[in-house]
């Protein structure tokens, strides 16, 4: 006798709910799916005991007639897909024809379905997956799928529930997602017998989502709100990185409308942030990724909360500019709204002088790069080196305090930025006023922002200048410190270092960069050789910056400098004119505003 039996429909339906219906946000999730998919506008959800008493989801959308009620409840019964070629491009949200049968055997389900063009709909009665009834019945067109007591003949799934308020924690969660992903459809959310969300059609994807996290203020746009035919495209909102949030920090991806969970598409909005939130801050907002649906696989995961991509590389890569374009446009918005830009003078230079932006001094104008074309090299004649050290190579970054500072900025052109400078506080925070509203910026993340994004364009261009050393200086390493040395040899070289081998484990350093040429080369050398050796394999994009973010910390103003006036001029100036300004390499701010409201709340007055 053969001890191989093919299982009853019921039981197998019941091991295909373990997949598929994880706890009651799950059942939840399906049914929403099937009402999008019918072509609803206006979804509501009635939840009684954490859904595990009573989950109720009624639609407006194309309903069914009693052949369809029946059909849906048999395993693999669906609309969506017919052959192979339905199934290698997946267009729908639901698509295997599991959910409701996988549903109805482990609940008491009811379906009450009526098609637009028809006079009258259908009621059918499920307990635990055996039909009790069916019967046709007057009801609205659309449908509504009652389902209660959930699990309630599987006694351990039901005791593995969490509290009460976790799962309805789970239920709103997934409610938001799809009203994000469907914005022109109003959702509406019902906790026992009292409404907990109301999400109406009229309401654009911004305010849905800043109503969702309890945000009052600005996005930072990705994309275009311009729906074209092109694929891929990427559109989105992002709260800005120093912006509160009062709920959890997290960014939800939608794909082709779908709410996933994918680390490469989460990996690529942190990648693509970098540099703009401080360490162990998330970011929060919206992502949603829209690909020609034969470039994903959606049929990898039983409940269809994870994706596939044919080509995830490109894709990452794909959003990552995405990000980075959206910060960009970002860092413009804040220069034209707080340093009320100007375009840049016309004017021609005195003969016989030069103007002093093209002098390298602390804090000279850097134009911006022509990211069409390489910049042009920098130039010996721009440089002025401390008498400590041989000629660079290409121009410096000048301490702040040199003692010439004074008389070239006193020929400074035109600024072009409208900020009145109040004055230093502390010898590091710059107070300005913008306005009706005070400004405070931070000098050293603010000079380092600058430094940084000249480190990492020169690093790209290999054009970072260095400095020769008058004195060469010998370093002892270890061997651990020589095979770093030896794995990064053309980085660290690269980044403006001149080393070579001096016998045994000493090394001589005769150039280093020309930014940090008033510091320590032993110092400067032994603090990159460190970050190059705790770099983990496959984060070596991440690990330069940090490298280059360390050399810029190093060669910043520091706190307790004191600037004088056109000093703070020039760095305003250098401000306004860069790409990236908001938040110094390691994501901490910097600036900040007060408006003039908050001022008067602060002294209680009107």
């Amino acid at each position: 006798m053969s001890r191989i039996r093919v299982l009853p429909e019921q039981l197998a339906n019941r091991i295909a709910a373990g997949e598929v219906v994880e706890r009651p946000a799950s059942v939840v999730k399906e049914l929403i799916e099937n009402s999008l998919d019918s072509g609803a506008d206006r979804i509501e959800i009635e939840v009684e005991g954490g859904g595990s008493r009573l989950i109720r989801v009624i639609d407006n959308g194309e309903g069914m007639d009693e052949d369809d009620v029946l059909l849906c409840l048999e395993r693999h019964g669906t609309s969506k897909i017919t052959g192979d070629h339905d199934l290698e491009a997946i267009s729908s949200l639901g698509f295997r024809g599991e959910a409701i049968p996988s549903i109805s055997s482990v609940s008491r389900m009811t379906i009450i379905s009526r098609e637009r063009s028809a006079d009258f709909g259908t009621t059918a009665a499920l307990n635990y997956g055996k039909l009790m009834k069916i019967h046709e019945c007057g009801c609205s067109p659309g449908t509504i799928m009652e389902i209660r007591n959930l699990f309630g003949n599987t006694p351990a799934r039901k005791k593995f529930l969490r509290t009460r308020r976790t799962e309805l924690g789970h239920i709103e969660d997934v409610v938001k997602s799809y009203a994000l992903a469907a914005d022109r459809v109003t959702f509406i959310l019902r906790v026992d017998n009292r409404e907990t969300l109301h999400l109406g059609a009229e309401q654009d994807l911004s305010e849905r989502l800043a109503s969702i996290i309890h945000y009052t203020k600005s996005f930072i746009e990705i994309g275009s709100k311009e729906t074209g035919s092109s694929l891929p495209r990427l559109t989105g909102l992002l709260v800005p990185p120093d912006e509160p949030v009062a709920g959890s920090s997290r960014v939800r991806i939608l794909v082709n409308g779908r709410a996933v969970k994918d680390r490469v598409l989460t990996h690529a909005v942190s990648e693509g942030l970098r540099g703009f939130l401080m360490k162990g801050k998330s970011p929060s907002g919206l992502i949603h990724l829209q690909l020609n649906p034969a470039e994903l696989d959606v049929n990898v995961h039983p409940t269809k909360q994870e994706v596939r991509f044919r080509r995830s590389r490109d894709i990452h890569q794909f959003v990552v500019q995405g990000i980075q374009t959206a910060i960009h446009g970002y860092q413009q918005t804040l220069q034209e709204t707080l340093f009320k830009k100007t375009p840049p003078t016309t004017a021609s230079p005195t003969p016989g002088t030069e103007p002093a932006a093209a002098r390298e001094l602390p804090f000279t104008r850097t134009p911006k790069p022509d990211r069409t074309a390489p910049p042009l090299p920098p130039t010996a004649a721009d440089v002025s080196a401390p008498p400590q050290h041989l000629p660079v190579t290409a121009e410096p970054e000048a301490p702040v305090k040199e003692s010439a500072a004074s008389d070239v900025f006193a020929t400074q052109a035109k600024k072009h930025h409208e900020l009145k400078v109040v004055g230093q506080f502390n010898n590091l925070y710059i107070f300005c006023q913008s306005g009706t509203d005070l400004l405070v910026i931070d000098q050293h993340a603010a000079h380092e922002r600058l430094l940084f994004e000249k480190l990492k364009n020169g690093y790209t261009q290999k054009a970072i200048a260095r400095q020769s050393l008058l004195f060469p200086e010998t370093v002892e390493l270890t061997t651990a410190d020589m095979q770093t040395v030896s794995r990064y040899e053309k980085e660290i070289a690269t980044m403006g270092f001149s080393i070579r081998e001096f016998g045994g484990s000493s090394y001589v350093i005769s150039a280093v960069p020309a930014l940090g040429g008033h510091h320590s080369a032993t110092e400067l050398f032994l603090d990159i050789l460190e970050q190059f050796a705790n770099a983990s394999r496959g984060q070596k994009g991440s690990l330069l910056d940090d490298v280059l973010a360390s050399m810029a910390c190093k060669a910043a103003v520091k706190a307790g400098d004191e600037l004088s006036g056109q000093e703070i001029e020039a760095l305003l100036d250098r401000m306004v004119q860069a790409d990236l300004f908001s938040h110094c390499p390691h994501g901490r701010p910097v600036l900040k505003v007060f408006s003039d409201t908050d001022i008067k709340k602060w002294f209680h007055r009107s």
